[in-house]
């Protein structure tokens, strides 16, 4: 672990454990606890959301050999296990994605594209469900001051977007592609020559209407479905909120939650996002907490499983070819 990312992980741990013993801890562990099986329900809850997500995915994949939905859904179960877990800042499973996808017979710059193109309709859809949740917000006029704080934030976010988009679609990865190359060829690494051709990729998918347009629709819906399972986790620890709430406080939280992105697991930032899109609806700083906790225990529920499927894939690419050999030894 690099030190800025242990200095991080800790930093998060600190401000996590802060914000628990200030809001009640023993109250905390006690609803938590009380939860029982319905945690279960909130872990369940999650899998449709991935499962959209994995399809808005799928829906940008330009590529001869498309792998099947069960493919994708998978493969995005443990990019989130990545991201959720490990210190990686949030984005190290986008690039495990892509090798895995290449290991399913698709070529390296096909998968490298989907990923990346994929990845900014993720964050474009986010910020349109963002908008929705202030939408929902405006209902209440008492509302208008932190509107307008979050309304400015969205802006700028709008912005960084559109910058990043212009910029793959005039060269980003061309940098990114020649970079790896070289190091490639330095350290002699084996395969990264499937990457040729990365930046043409990303430019053409871009030039695809119908998949940028299937790919945002598709996560979109994820994040709405990002709902029930707010609903589930609040309803579970004995606090319960129309559809209107539970779609306020995912839209405002994940907002929050993305600010975070270079904290590994935004330890600290998720709970002092979901205190504020909480308190929006009226549920106090224990509810709120005790929501992240359970968004937590769902993470490392479907996370640790999703690190062993990981590890599980490389080993077994790793020993095929020793295994190869010792059958043709045993044969000859």
């Amino acid at each position: 672990m690099k030190l800025a990312a242990l200095f991080a992980t800790l930093l998060g741990l600190a401000i996590l454990v802060a914000l628990v013993l200030a809001n009640g801890g023993v109250a905390i562990e006690t609803a938590i606890a009380s939860a029982g099986f319905g945690i279960l329900w909130v872990i369940a809850a999650h899998f449709p959301q991935s499962l959209f997500s994995s399809l808005g995915w799928r829906a940008v994949l330009a590529s001869e050999r498309v792998p099947p939905a069960t493919t994708f859904f998978g493969l995005r179960l443990i990019r989130e296990s990545i991201n959720g877990l490990l210190p990686v800042g949030q984005v190290g499973g986008e690039f495990v994605n892509v090798r895995l996808l290449g290991q399913k017979g698709v070529p390296l710059s096909s998968a490298g594209a989907s990923v990346a193109v994929d990845k900014t309709l993720e964050i474009v859809s986010q910020i349109v469900f963002t908008l929705l949740g202030l939408a929902l917000l405006m209902l209440d006029p008492a509302q208008a001051d932190i509107i307008n704080v979050i309304a400015g934030s969205i802006g700028v976010a709008i912005g960084l977007v559109a910058a990043f988009i212009v910029a793959q679609r005039f060269g980003l990865f061309r940098l990114l592609e020649e970079g790896i190359l070289k190091l490639a060829r330095k350290q002699q690494w084996k395969g990264a020559e499937g990457l040729v051709g990365l930046n043409e990729e990303i430019v053409a998918l871009y030039k695809s209407p119908r998949r940028l347009v299937w790919g945002t629709l598709l996560h979109l819906v994820s994040w709405t479905l990002g709902g029930v399972e707010i609903w589930a986790a609040l309803h579970v620890v004995g606090i319960d909120v129309d559809p209107r709430g539970a779609l306020i406080v995912e839209s405002l939280g994940q907002a929050f939650k993305s600010i975070g992105f270079a904290i590994p697991g935004a330890l600290g930032v998720q709970e002092g996002g979901l205190i504020l899109a909480c308190r929006l609806i009226g549920v106090d700083a224990q509810g709120a907490i005790e929501l992240s906790l359970l968004k937590r225990i769902r993470e490392i529920g479907i996370g640790i499983p999703g690190l062993i499927a990981w590890q599980w894939i490389e080993g077994r690419r790793l020993l095929a070819p020793r295994l190869k050999d010792m059958s043709g030894e045993t044969i000859s």
